[in-house]
């Protein structure tokens, strides 16, 4: 549905240039909801902006539906926007205008009947659960009432693609799990497609199916969510898994960990999915000459499964842990060895 293939932009500033892009390629299937994670200045808004063409490549394409951004006239590319629609961090709402005027906005420009913007906004009102605001000012709104205004005004054109940029950042937790939800929502019932930026990893973990990590203008690292969850490969990639599942030993408990004089194996162990039901722990402290301490877990939901993960400390000679690693691996458990 959204295919970058080699796309790179650099700016030109007083201090230099910047490769805000360097050969990104991504593709986005329809129905996803796809998230691109990164600090600031890792090249995530421009690759969004670059997917409805507020910002063109200096080299790559752009492919939505099949069609060639890159290469449309204005007139083709107004057209092609009409199926793309977004939402902004600072909701980007006229102030002085009602709820209904807001919402109808795209509709007006495009000189829709006034029976059809009625039917229309009435719609995406009862969609973003705010019907009760039509005829309210802006300025009435609360932070999390103004971004559903914003989705909603992105709907009116029943678009197949959502781009939302940063759209929870502005947001306290409470009202970020609210829009989360909305966007869960319209992702599931009404079909459209999402790609979305953001610098949180929760907001990856609670709505999103695939994502891709930008460092430098480049994607580091990308996949299906649960796998990045569980194996994330690259430095930054574990640093903001970690903000979300904690997988670090603290610092008095390592300290009792290397005070211990017999022989021992550090395992961070990771539960997905199935494999949460089985008793392993149960059977692991069951091996003649194994002694298990279970030194922290955590459990997470992700895509509607879950993942549990575990920080074991085996106590024993070299043959009962090895039993015990034979054990695991077995069951599927993924383990990684942690040096003390």
């Amino acid at each position: 549905m959204i295919t970058l293939d080699g796309v790179s932009k650099r700016y030109v500033t007083k201090n230099g240039t910047v490769d805000a892009l360097v050969d990104v390629s991504l593709d986005v299937d329809q129905g996803d909801v796809y998230g691109i994670i990164g600090f600031s200045g890792a090249g995530k808004s421009t690759l969004l902006r670059m997917v409805n063409q507020l910002e063109t490549p200096d080299a790559g394409t752009v492919n939505v539906n099949g069609q060639d951004l890159t290469a449309m006239s204005p007139r083709e590319l107004r057209r092609q926007r009409r199926d793309i629609g977004m939402v902004f961090q600072q909701f980007n709402l006229l102030e002085t205008k009602t709820v209904y005027r807001n919402v109808a906005m795209p509709l007006l420009i495009q000189g829709a009947s006034k029976a059809e913007i009625d039917r229309r906004v009435d719609e995406v009102l009862k969609i973003v659960e705010l019907e009760d605001k039509r005829n309210a000012s802006i300025r009435q709104l609360s932070g999390g009432q103004k971004q559903r205004v914003g989705i909603a005004r992105a709907l009116t054109t029943q678009p197949s693609i959502l781009l939302c940029d940063e759209a929870t950042s502005a947001l306290d937790p409470k009202t970020t799990e609210s829009i989360l939800a909305l966007l869960k929502k319209v992702n599931r019932e009404m079909g459209v497609t999402i790609l979305l930026i953001t610098h949180q990893m929760h907001v990856i973990q609670r709505i999103c199916t695939k994502v891709a990590v930008m460092e430098a203008g480049r994607i580091v690292e990308r996949g299906n969510v649960l796998d990045v969850f569980t194996r994330p490969r690259e430095p930054i990639t574990q640093d903001f898994v970690r903000t979300v599942v904690n997988d670090q030993i603290p610092e008095p408990l390592l300290e009792m960990v290397q005070a211990e004089t017999r022989p021992q194996e550090l395992l961070r162990l990771r539960f997905v999915g199935d494999t949460v039901r089985q008793p392993l722990l149960a059977s692991l402290s069951r091996i003649e000459g194994l002694e298990v301490n279970i030194l922290g877990a955590t459990v997470e939901e992700l895509q509607e499964s879950v993942l549990c993960l575990f920080l074991v400390q085996l106590i024993g000679g070299p043959e009962p842990v090895r039993r015990a690693e034979q054990l695991l691996d077995d069951a599927g458990i993924l383990r990684e060895r942690i040096a003390a």
